[in-house]
Formats: structure tokens, sequence, C-alpha cells
């Protein structure tokens, strides 16, 4: 789904123009060569209908990591690292939520198409295509997500994509580029899950009880505590196999113990990203893995919007056996506060709204965890605000839910808990919240009608103007304004 949201993008003027950097909208009515409008490629505006374009590369080179790779992978809980948010940081986390769009974008969402709910591309080109051939990975297995529901008779009715049982996933891909690997200070193994994208896989996140993981009991050791419980409707997607296939458990398994073998004699790590479903999914592939494989590497979970996973005692397993859990999360995203409800105060602050247990005796504390509706919330917490952007002028649950927004958001609009300061992104927003009032006549020419504001500005390049329905045009800043801000040439599409 690609929400609506009021979105207006910064411009400068370059230095050489001796003039102030400033945002604008345009003020008098500017005619331009429809012919020439329509000629343009389509590569030079797709992409920008979303609420948030996807531009969130970092202001600065990638870092060299060296030693301190650990650091950024969460050796120590990203201690002095989120608050305020390190640069190295972030451009890690942008990283890997690049990763996460490169599983979107080649995905088929088309539910006409015979290649429904599979990879688009093949895992030679899949980076290229999607937009992202410098990453230095090399991807290695498509992964394949199954739902465990049961399909009712009534089924071959339904149009097929209906109750389309298997769907492509992820994908699991490892750093190979020599410099990269130089960067990063260890060779990287990556694991990446989109999010929910078919009906069954929306069943699944209905299916909001918990349920105990397999090989767990909840008298274990002599204890009382429940086992460590989890999402019925996760466990199903990540455990559930096709009557011909494997299940993503499988597949995950199979893969990392084959890289396991293959680079037994390097620095490794392996770094499980997601967004929403596929955020819930990472934590899970974590948790098994750990699980799984004595001598595993140290495995770090980097989640874009992700829903409540599991219990306590499901916590307490990932934090003995050394997962570590970045959750990024936007306050204003209410699919992050949902399944069932958090009464906690262990290890985490809880957030707004959650009931401290600790203050209840034992037996009602034992009481409402078996309601199998008590979560916790996982890991290291960075949080996030759409309400800090200035170029989402209207809040609503799909764009705050976007990872996109959530791109946008870590780049250059971080919310810190503690301190007011500017974030330490050296790309700064334009501080006024603006949308673009545009009018287009249709006719021989186009014309396009708006208003001119002026607001400071440090860095960006070009202002971006909504001309139909279905697309963008970008103007180059110079030719619409002097140096006195009154109107100049004609503009320019770049």
């Amino acid at each position: 789904m690609r929400p609506s949201v009021g979105l207006t993008k910064p411009c400068t003027v370059p230095p050489a123009m001796n003039m102030t950097r400033e945002c604008c909208t345009l003020t008098q009515p500017i005619k331009l060569n429809k012919k020439f409008i329509q000629n343009q490629p389509l590569e030079k505006w797709e992409g920008l209908l979303d609420p948030v374009r996807h531009e969130t590369t970092t202001a600065s080179r990638p870092v060299k990591l060296g030693r301190k790779w650990m650091e950024y992978q969460g050796i120590r809980n990203w201690e002095g690292l989120l608050d305020p948010l390190d640069d190295n940081l972030r451009g890690e986390i942008l990283r890997y939520g690049h990763f996460v769009d490169a599983a979107y974008k080649s995905f088929d969402f088309d539910p006409s198409s015979p290649t429904y709910a599979t990879c688009r591309f093949p895992k030679s080109t899949l980076f290229e295509r999607s937009g992202k051939p410098d990453t230095g990975y090399r991807l290695t297995k498509h992964l394949r997500a199954t739902s465990g529901i049961q399909i009712p008779s009534w089924a071959d009715k339904a149009p097929g994509w209906v109750f389309t049982q298997s769907s492509w996933i992820g994908y699991v891909a490892v750093s190979q580029n020599k410099a990269e690997i130089a960067r990063l200070g260890r060779r990287d193994v990556v694991i990446a899950f989109r999010g929910t994208a078919t009906c069954l896989e929306w069943l699944e996140n209905l299916r909001a009880t918990l349920t105990q993981l397999p090989n767990t009991d909840c008298k274990r050791n002599g204890s009382d505590e429940c086992g460590p419980m989890v999402e019925s409707g996760f466990l199903s997607l990540y455990t559930s196999g096709a009557t011909m296939g494997s299940s993503l458990q499988e597949m995950v398994r199979q893969e990392i113990k084959r890289l396991l073998q293959t680079y037994s004699d390097e620095p490794l790590s392996l770094t499980i990203t997601g967004h929403s479903l596929g955020a819930a999914l990472a934590t899970l592939a974590a948790y098994d893995i750990k699980t799984t494989f004595n001598r595993a590497p140290l495995v770090t979970v980097i989640s874009f919007g992700g829903p409540r996973v599991g219990n306590r005692s499901f916590r307490r397993r990932l934090e003995k056996q050394g997962t570590k859990v970045l959750r990024i999360v936007n306050s204003d995203d209410v699919i992050t506060k949902v399944p069932g409800f958090v009464i906690d105060g262990e290890n985490n602050v809880p957030n707004k709204g959650d009931f401290n247990m600790a203050s209840l005796p034992s037996w009602i504390q034992k009481r409402v965890e078996d309601t199998q509706w008590v979560y916790a919330e996982v890991g290291r917490e960075l949080r996030l605000s759409s309400k800090d952007s200035p170029y989402l002028n209207s809040i609503n649950v799909a764009a705050c839910h976007d990872l996109k927004t959530y791109l946008h958001l870590v780049n250059g609009f971080l919310k810190t808990p503690t301190q007011n300061s500017p974030p330490k992104s050296k790309s700064r927003p334009c501080r006024s919240r603006r949308t673009v009032d545009v009018e287009v006549i249709d006719g021989p020419s186009l014309y396009i009608s708006f208003k001119l504001t002026t607001v400071k500005l440090e860095e960006s390049r070009y202002t971006d103007v909504l001309v139909s329905k279905y697309s963008w045009i970008k103007f180059v800043l110079p030719s619409l304004l002097t140096p006195e801000g009154k109107k100049g040439g004609d503009p320019q599409i770049q």
C-alpha cells in the first residue's frame, strides 16, 4: 500500500550562484512544454509517490568499522551509541534497511500475475534489479514461508491468490567484496525478510495468543514460570512446511549450516533484519540459530516496525544465549504496540501505559501470564517519531508503519529521549511544515500555479512539485528564482 502524505522536498542553490540557501515552493503560474514532460524517462520521477522518497543514504561515505564492528553489532548492547545516535551506527541501520527494501522490491505483489507471491528476480541479479547494485554482497538462497492455516473446502471457488499458502519471504546473502569485508572488519551474513503481503499471512498475524516453543515446558528445572512462548501465527509461518517443500526454519538452518562450514576460518557475523512481520520472523530465526548451532557467531537482529513476539521467558532465553536485538520503533506506529499487552518493568524502561508487574503478588502475576496475552519487549529500543519530520504533515497508520518512513526518520529526524539537540546527521531538515498547493490545467501546454514560501535550509539539492496524480517533476531551483527571490527563467526538468 502506498499511502498519500503531504510532503515538500527541500532544495538548495549551488554556492556558485552566491545565493542564500532556501527551501521553496513557487509563486506564479509557470508554463511547461507538455510534450517535453511526457517524453521524460520514467526513472526521472518513479518512486516519488511514496510519502517519503527513498533517498535515505547517509550524508557521508561509509566508515571503516575495523575492530569496533562488534560494538556496532551490539556486543555491549549498543551502550553509548543510541542517545544520541552514533553516525556510524546510523549508517549501518540504514544499510540493513536497504536489504529489507530490496526484499520488498523483489516480491511480486500482483495477484493477477502467474508469478504472484514469488521473487521476480534470480539470485544473480536481485540486488542490481532492485536498485541496490553496490551492496558488496552475493545472494546465496531464496527463502519461502508457508502458512499453517488449514484451507477450507470451499477455497476452490475463490481466486487462487486468496489462499496462496507458500510465498517468497526473503533471502540470505553473504559479503563477498574484499573492500566491503575490510570495511566491516569481518565477513557478514545477512538474512532479510519482507513484511506481510498475502491473505494467509494477514490471517496468521491475527493468531495473537502465545504458544509454547517446541522442546520447552512450563515447569522446567522445577520452576513455576512458563517456558518461552511466542505468537502463534509467527511461529506457524516459521515452522510450517509445504507439501512438497521445506519450512522456513529448515531452509534457514540448512543455509546457515553451509555458510558456517564454508567460512569457519574467518571472523563472521550473522545479521538478521526485517520489517513488520519480517521483524518478528527475524527474531524467531535468531533464537533458532543460536539454539541449533552451539558455535554460532555473534547473531544480531535489526528490526523495523516489528510487533511483539514473545513472553518474558522468551526474552530471557534470547539474552542468555547472547542474541542481540535492536528494535527501531516509531512511537506513532500502532503495529509496534501489538499483539497482546505488556505488564513489565524488567531490564528495559517500560513504555508509557505499561504496568509494572513487580508490584503485584506472585500468584496474581502467574494468573495474568496464564492468559497467553502477556508479551514482553525484547532487546534494545531505538525510538523514532513521525512528528519529528517536517515532511510528514499528516499522521496515518499506513504511513507511520511504512519502511521508507522508518529509514527517512533514522536518516535525519531521530528523536533522542534525553535531549532536544538537532540530530547528528549532516543533512539538516527544512524547518517548516509545508505542502505544495498545485493546480494543473490540461491543454496544449501544461500550467502549474502554486504559492511562494522561503525558509532557511542547510543541505539538499532539489524541490519536487506534484504535477499529476501519478507523477512528480523535479525542478532545479536556480532556474526558478533569482538572488532577490523573484521569478527567474523557465524551469528545467532534471
